[in-house]
């Protein structure tokens, strides 16, 4: 009698119990991780860049135009992302926030199962305990992230997954169908398209892909055509779509934003390096005396790939390193629920819980500007507000919430943040010197025209952070155009100034 087995190779030779699927225990443990992670969407503040891109979105909804009318720091990537979900809002007339949400949680669910279901062709992962790796998993994508939920790094590591499942396949030389390739080949060319630091995993993980196949021709797999077409068409299209952001976005970032880092100390050495590590040295503990295996070599590749996009951003952001901590987790996952390796359960078990710990505190950070919200809520109902600061975290989700109307075309004023950070952090010589002041009479001329198109009802002045006060009433537009404000009250050191009726 031929067996399961040789009938059907490719079938997951795990436990009976996994062989009917998720049991009731299961399901139940991730119907807790999801409502979990609804409750969280309602008591955790929307994140300041997620606040923002949806007001963007909104804008680019009602006609007007990213990189010109709007000013926008990101590839438009980061723009397009949630457009369907704020289409979809307006026809439901619904918050585009509750509608983000839907769409991450569903992108989770889709990206976890089309995942499993590739990973069951291939024999390596043949004795993995798939129930409870599903609702760790589940967990890691939808609670760890916290205040990082819905950004751009959150959606790229969901596309992604696809991907590390095909380049196991390839590891392995199984055979892939076809739409597992178009999968994974869509899901990385998305991932590419939101940053180009996410190059590196994919890099690594397709080198990895020849090597342990042994074959050159690994490199040239399908899924990695697809997803090299998508981003070269999508780089042309943002070219003949948004030549502002080549003509004057892209000038302004390269000149302030990517000319400074944090010191390596801040950038390096965080709460995510260490999750990062403990999750590396707890893998390579359980096979220190036997060879990895190919799904464990592309966890590891992927995570050291996503490890130095973040170091290359020099910057130490939480939300950077969620792509290198998650996936590392899910590794850790992975190893722990190896059902050929009960030894390890107990310090996988400890590692899983030390940096699940770790890791919602240190994605559960956010910038605190004190009792704004309260102060500024009475004064006027769907307030028009204007933000005098380099500090984004002031003005979103602050604007948002009290359904207002976002009196600029950038999320803060950035530029004159980050010339300041230029000059503090280089030498400046007379050329870039003048450049940089450019940039800031380009700024003052932006602020100046949207203050005069749309009269803010709200202005907010920080004067805590670099004396934006000082530098407006050192200014004589924007000290007239402000005369007709009064003082309310300050508060943490943000003036609240009202418009006399």
């Amino acid at each position: 009698m031929t067996s399961t087995t040789d009938a059907a190779p490719h079938l997951p030779m795990s436990d009976p119990a996994d062989r009917r699927r998720l049991s009731l225990l299961w399901w139940l443990s991730i119907s807790i991780v999801i409502a979990v992670a609804v409750l969280l969407r309602q008591v955790v503040p929307l994140n300041t860049d997620v606040s923002w891109l949806l007001t963007v979105g909104e804008r680019v909804l009602n006609g007007e135009r990213l990189y010109a009318d709007i000013v926008e720091i990101n590839p438009p990537m980061a723009v397009l992302s949630y457009l369907p979900g704020i289409a979809l809002a307006r026809a439901l007339a619904l918050d585009p926030k509750i509608l983000i949400d839907c769409q991450l949680l569903l992108l989770t669910a889709a990206s976890l199962l089309v995942t499993w279901r590739i990973l069951t062709r291939t024999s390596t992962t043949a004795r993995v305990r798939w129930a409870p790796l599903a609702v760790w998993s589940a967990a890691v994508l939808t609670i760890l992230p916290m205040q990082v939920y819905g950004q751009r790094e959150h959606m790229a590591t969901l596309t992604f997954l696809p991907a590390l499942a095909v380049y196991m396949l390839r590891c392995d030389r199984e055979q892939v169908p076809l739409w597992a390739i178009v999968t994974a080949g869509i899901g990385a060319g998305i991932t590419l398209a939101f940053k180009p630091f996410f190059v590196a995993p994919a890099a690594l993980c397709v080198v990895l892909t020849s090597i342990r196949a042994q074959s050159w021709r690994t490199l040239f797999a399908p899924e990695n055509w697809i997803a090299g077409v998508l981003v070269g068409t999508f780089s042309g299209y943002t070219y003949l779509a948004y030549p502002g952001y080549f003509a004057i976005t892209y000038p302004l970032v390269r000149d302030t934003y990517l000319s400074w880092s944090m010191p390596a100390a801040v950038f390096m050495f965080n709460s995510a390096t260490l999750i990062w590590a403990i999750a590396v040295t707890a893998i390579f503990f359980a096979y220190r005396k036997t060879r990895l295996d190919s799904a464990v070599l592309v966890i590891l590749l992927a995570s050291l790939g996503f490890a130095i996009s973040f170091f290359l951003q020099r910057r130490g952001w939480s939300y950077h390193s969620y792509p290198m901590v998650a996936v590392s987790l899910l590794g850790l996952g992975y190893l722990t629920f190896a059902a050929d390796r009960p030894r390890i359960g107990t310090v996988g078990l400890s590692a899983m819980a030390a940096t699940f710990v770790l890791g919602i505190q240190w994605f559960d950070t956010a910038v605190y500007v004190g009792p704004i919200e309260q102060a500024v809520a009475p004064l006027k109902p769907n307030p028009r507000i204007l933000v005098l600061s380099g500090e984004a975290a002031i003005g979103h989700p602050l604007v948002r919430t009290l359904h207002g109307t976002w009196v600029s075309r950038q999320e803060n004023l950035w530029i004159r943040e980050f010339v300041r950070l230029t000059r503090e952090h280089n030498v400046i010589d007379p050329p870039t010197d003048a450049r940089l002041n450019g940039y800031l009479a380009l700024e003052r001329s932006w602020l100046i025209e949207d203050f005069k198109k749309l009269p803010p009802d709200i202005v907010l002045v920080d004067n805590l952070r670099d004396g934006w006060g000082d530098w407006a009433h050192a200014d004589p537009e924007l000290t007239r155009l402000l005369r007709s404000y009064a003082l309310v009250r300050t508060v943490e050191g943000i003036d609240i100034l009202r418009r006399a009726e």
